[in-house]
């Protein structure tokens, strides 16, 4: 009945519509449906499915083998902290090389940029040509340009050929010291050769060297932010440190190379502070410049208008020459003057106008340059003359036996600048002569030690230096600081009643001062009546016995 029922029905239906038969009863109950049907219908499947079906119910398969359990859950751990452990040893060579191969590469990189820095060009260079108009690549000197006695010195120091010292330019201000510098950079087109301006500020000096050297002191140095302390936090000076030894790294490669030392000079080095921190500025600058003088590495040339940073320097100085600059002589001055003249008026100024010119602003370049720019040559010489007196007048001016007690340590100050003023002024009238036919002006001057003397001070004179009121020469020679300021002096001090007006000051200064040593005893017995008898002391110390006496009646 079962056969005849599913004897249309293939094994597989059969499969599907009866899924909670047993399997095993499944391949006899298909073979014997399929026999009993026509055998001639299904010949191939009815002989493999009785040949199958005899099989099994002769020997069932066995059983298929068990497996055996997973990795227990200690080794499991073993092998994720194993790969967790090989992943960090991989990331960690992975950046530590990196960053070593980072920082190798910005080490070369900075070093190369500083290479740079001394090639040929220079924006000091460009700055000054666009104030003289000319390419600041042209070699050909300029029309109007003034050729001092000191600019071939300038020249060979500049372009390498003077090695084995360092060099402190001094002279007044206005006497064409940066001038001749760039002069010797144009001629070289500023190759082997870096400059900059100094200032009081030692965070301004370190941008101001770093901006000269193309370095940038590690401020782009990707590593800090890895870091809680970055290289940048520190002081300036530690930064200059740090730029002054990439530069001897440099200069060390340039020697074998080129064969000449490089050359840092530094401008205006007066504007530094005298102070502690200036001082070690100056000390530090100077350590390196004697090192590298001996070694032929680098040539530092320090310019300067002030006496103070020469006897800073004079202090450690092995290797250190001084070149003095000062005003042009008579003839030279009547050249520049000319040559300045047709070069802003296209004229030729007579021989009378030029001697007239000079007699009253000496040959002071700046002052020169000044006067040939007027109109009017002779009222901007009257000009200059006014304004050197106001400028005294205003810092220095005594006030008289009237002065109030306030104002006395302003008052010593002004004073004892007048005087030396007063005393130069003196001198004049002693030398042989104070005009020369070749030379020019001759000015009076004291040495610094009798200028001291003469104030009686010896702290003033360096702060009249700084101001422009005197000036100290390399050779410690105190003297007006410029012709028109000497001029200005003599119309001061030869004013009716100066003497007596800075004698009542001094006097008043004295009286002030000694009012500030008295002290003032009052006796109420004598005030009262009382009588005192004074007499010689008897104990061995001497002295006097003061004994009151009774008031009489």
């Amino acid at each position: 009945m079962i056969a005849s029922r599913y004897a249309w029905r293939s094994p597989a239906t059969l499969i599907l519509r009866n899924r909670n038969w047993n399997i095993r009863r499944l391949p006899r109950l298909v073979t014997r449906s399929i026999s009993s049907t026509d055998p001639s219908r299904y010949p191939l499947q009815s002989a493999q499915d009785t040949a199958q079906g005899s099989a099994k119910d002769v020997d069932p398969p066995p059983p298929p083998p068990k497996q055996d359990a997973g990795p227990s859950l200690r080794s499991k751990m073993l092998e994720a902290a194993a790969t967790s452990f090989a992943s960090i040893i991989i990331l960690g060579a992975g950046f530590g090389i990196a960053g070593y191969a980072y920082h190798k590469t910005y080490k070369y990189l900075v070093l190369k940029k500083m290479i740079k820095a001394f090639e040929p060009g220079d924006p000091v260079l460009v700055l000054a040509a666009m104030g003289k108009d000319v390419a600041p690549s042209d070699s050909t000197p300029a029309t109007h340009w003034v050729r001092r006695p000191e600019q071939e010195i300038v020249d060979d120091i500049v372009a390498g050929r003077d090695s084995g010292h360092y060099h402190l330019i001094l002279g007044e201000k206005g006497t064409g010291k940066s001038s001749m510098l760039l002069e010797a950079m144009r001629k070289v087109d500023g190759e082997g050769v870096a400059m900059f301006e100094a200032h009081a500020d030692l965070e301004i000096f370190r941008i101001r060297l770093g901006k000269a050297l193309n370095y940038e002191f590690h401020e782009d140095y990707i590593g800090a932010y890895f870091s809680e302390r970055g290289p940048r936090d520190t002081t300036a000076l530690l930064d200059i440190e740090r730029a002054l030894n990439k530069l001897e790294k440099v200069a060390l490669k340039r020697r074998t190379t080129v064969g000449r030392p490089l050359v840092l000079i530094i401008n205006q080095m007066h504007l530094i502070r005298d102070d502690e921190d200036g001082k070690d500025l100056i000390e530090l600058l100077q350590q390196r410049a004697e090192q590298w003088a001996a070694a032929n590495l680098v040539t530092m040339v320090f310019n300067s208008d002030n006496y103070w940073v020469y006897e800073r320097l004079k202090q450690m100085a092995t290797r250190m020459q001084v070149l003095s600059v000062v005003d042009l002589p008579k003839s030279q001055a009547i050249a520049a003057l000319k040559k300045y003249r047709e070069r802003y008026f296209r004229e030729t100024p007579s021989s009378a106008i030029l001697e007239e010119v000079y007699d009253r602003v000496g040959g002071r370049l700046a002052f020169l340059n000044r006067v040939a720019k007027s109109n009017d040559m002779l009222a901007t010489c009257d000009d200059i003359l006014e304004v050197e007196k106001t400028w005294f007048l205003n810092q220095c001016w005594i006030l008289g036996p009237e002065m109030d007690d306030d104002v006395m340590d302003q008052q010593k100050w002004a004073a004892a600048a007048f005087v030396l003023a007063t005393a130069l002024v003196d001198k004049e009238a002693e030398m042989d002569k104070t005009y020369d036919p070749e030379l020019g002006h001759v000015l009076p001057s004291v040495a610094l030690h009798e200028a001291q003397q003469i104030m009686t001070r010896a702290d003033f004179v360096r702060a009249f230096d700084r101001l422009n009121l005197f000036n100290i020469t390399s050779a410690a020679r105190v003297r007006a600081a410029s012709v028109p300021m000497h001029r200005a002096l003599r119309e001061i001090v030869r004013e009716p009643g100066f003497r007596e007006h800075l004698q009542g000051t001094i006097d008043r200064i004295a009286d002030i001062e000694s009012l500030g040593r008295t002290r003032e005893l009052v006796a109420k017995d004598l005030v009262l009546g009382g009588k005192y008898e004074i007499r010689p002391g008897k104990g061995k110390t001497g002295g006097l016995d003061v004994v009151l006496r009774e008031k009489e009646n």
